[in-house]
Parts: C-alpha cells; sequence; structure tokens
C-alpha cells in the first residue's frame, strides 16, 4: 500500500498563492479613481465583446483583472444577487459592501477547498450621494477585502501603477483630468520609456454622482478621445496680448505694434521758416542796433 505523499497546510496554502498571482499578474491593470463628479474605471483593452468592467445595480459596478471566464461567472452571480436581493427588500438594501462580503465567501471558500484557486482579483465600487459616502473594495484571490479610499490599482504592476497614481491624484479632480491620469499611469507600466495609448486602445466607464437612478455610464471612443485631448489650464487659442499700457480706451484709434511714429520731417518741397531769429547785435546796422528790439518777428 502506497502512502499519500504530504504537503504541509503552509505549503499548499503558498503554491496556491503564488499560482493565482501569476496568472493576475498575466493581465493588464485596471485603475478605479474616484473623482469630483464620481467614480471612474480605466483599462487597457482592445476587445469589444469582452469587457472587464460592468454594471451590477443601479449605483454599483464592478471591474476585474485575471481569467476572463472566472471572473465573468462572480459578476454574473453578483447581478443574481442584486436583483433578488432588490426584490425581494428594497432597492437601497442592494449595497457595495453586502456584495463585497458575498463575493469574498466565494472566493474564500474556492481558495481553501478547491484544488486550484480563482486567478482573479475584483473592485465592487458604489458612489453615493456626496463624495463622502463613496465605497470600493478591493478583492484579492483568497477572498481577502479591502476598503480604499480615493483610488485603486490592481493587476500585474499594481504597485508601480499605484505609486503612478498617487502622485497626480487629489479629491476635487475633474474627469478629464482623472481619466488623463488613470491613462498616463496604465503608459508607464511597461519599459522605462511611457508609452501613448489610444482611445481605441481602452475600456473606460463611470459612475456618475448626479444621474437620477442608474448611475453607470460607459464612455464611447469619442467622448473619450475629447477628454483625454482636451487641457483644463490651457489657454484660448484666439486670445491677443494686451499692451503694457492695457486696453486703448474707447474710441481710441490703434497704434502700428512696430516703431513708434515720429513728427513729420520738413522735405524739399515744403521750406520752414525759423521760429526764432539768432539774438544780439548785429554789426552796422545803424541805430536799430541799439535799440529794445527782441529779435523776433512782429
Amino acid at each position: 500500500m502506497n502512502m499519500p505523499f504530504y504537503v504541509s497546510p503552509e505549503q499548499l496554502m503558498k503554491d496556491r498563492a503564488d499560482f493565482a498571482r501569476k496568472g493576475i499578474a498575466r493581465g493588464r491593470s485596471v485603475v478605479v479613481l474616484a473623482y469630483e463628479g464620481g467614480i471612474a474605471f480605466a483599462t487597457e483593452n482592445p476587445s469589444r465583446a469582452l469587457h472587464k468592467i460592468s454594471e451590477i445595480y443601479d449605483r454599483i459596478a464592478f471591474a476585474a483583472v485575471g481569467k476572463y471566464n472566472e471572473f465573468e461567472n462572480l459578476r454574473v452571480a453578483g447581478v443574481r444577487y442584486a436583483d433578488m436581493r432588490g426584490y425581494s427588500y428594497d432597492r437601497s438594501d442592494v449595497t457595495a459592501r453586502g456584495l463585497a462580503n458575498a463575493y469574498a465567501q466565494t472566493l474564500g471558500t474556492v481558495f481553501i477547498t478547491e484544488s486550484k484557486p480563482l486567478e482573479v482579483e475584483i473592485v465592487v465600487a458604489e458612489v453615493g450621494a456626496q463624495a463622502a459616502d463613496d465605497q470600493i473594495y478591493r478583492l484579492t484571490y483568497d477572498g481577502t477585502v479591502a476598503d480604499e479610499h480615493g483610488f485603486v490599482v490592481m493587476g500585474g504592476q499594481a504597485e508601480q501603477l499605484g505609486r503612478r497614481v498617487k502622485e497626480g491624484w487629489r479629491a476635487d479632480l475633474s474627469l478629464g483630468e482623472a481619466l488623463r491620469l488613470a491613462v498616463a499611469a496604465l503608459g508607464s507600466g511597461e519599459g522605462s520609456t511611457p508609452r501613448t495609448i489610444e482611445a481605441a486602445q481602452l475600456e473606460v466607464a463611470v459612475l456618475e454622482r448626479d444621474r437620477p437612478r442608474r448611475a453607470f455610464r460607459r464612455l464611447n471612443r469619442q467622448v473619450l478621445a475629447d477628454l483625454l485631448a482636451q487641457g483644463d489650464d490651457a489657454p484660448p487659442t484666439d486670445a491677443k496680448p494686451v499692451p503694457e499700457g492695457g486696453p486703448p480706451e474707447p474710441g481710441t484709434p490703434e497704434q502700428p505694434t512696430g516703431e513708434q511714429p515720429t513728427e513729420k520731417q520738413p522735405t524739399e518741397e515744403e521750406p520752414t521758416e525759423p521760429t526764432e531769429k539768432p539774438t544780439g547785435n548785429k554789426p552796422d546796422d545803424g541805430p536799430e542796433a541799439s535799440g529794445t528790439s527782441s529779435g523776433t518777428d512782429h
């Protein structure tokens, strides 16, 4: 009778964790960050059929990295959980925290009992009526739940991209600024030279705070390209420089910007008469030389 091969529980859990991390590292990263008007999701995904960012319920969204078939099953299970709870109780009873706890139980059970863990890492986010009410939860392959604040980056190069996002993130970012920050972070992930990611290669969605019921909105390529191209601090192109003395008063003719105008110089055709005559006594002028004349024409 052959004795079964023994593996310690610590070594077994370590091997499963290493296996799951290697599978997740092969996937493209996802950046989730809060901005002034809600929560934005961005990832590099050229596929138009397979989505890594999806809607779960009215104000709840889902993003994932790893094996598509595994996190797609989790997404479908989350939609069913939300629909059933909202139908049985009330729509306000469906929260990101409850959904994150349900996902944590599933991921933890599979990691412990199954021979192969799920090679996925997911984010569940809910936008609130105010920025302080926003909720972002990150769940790893073993069912660990982390309550994130402001932003979260997951995927193979999460640590490097997270430092890049941390440098430029602030709570009052506009949507355009948030997306430009996320795309710049995604482009700095591979190699030492940053690369430019076109709008056609991105998958971007937002949870907008001001939308009345369903807050989720997926951005198409044209809208995304416009947001990435515009700069909030760029000066208008039709602005004219203001002269040093300030703008001219109404009715004042504009002066040319070249040399300053000078007084009209006399020409050969326009002789001028001197305005003053030389002073002093003239020799041999007779008795007038000793008068009191001022020397000017009268």
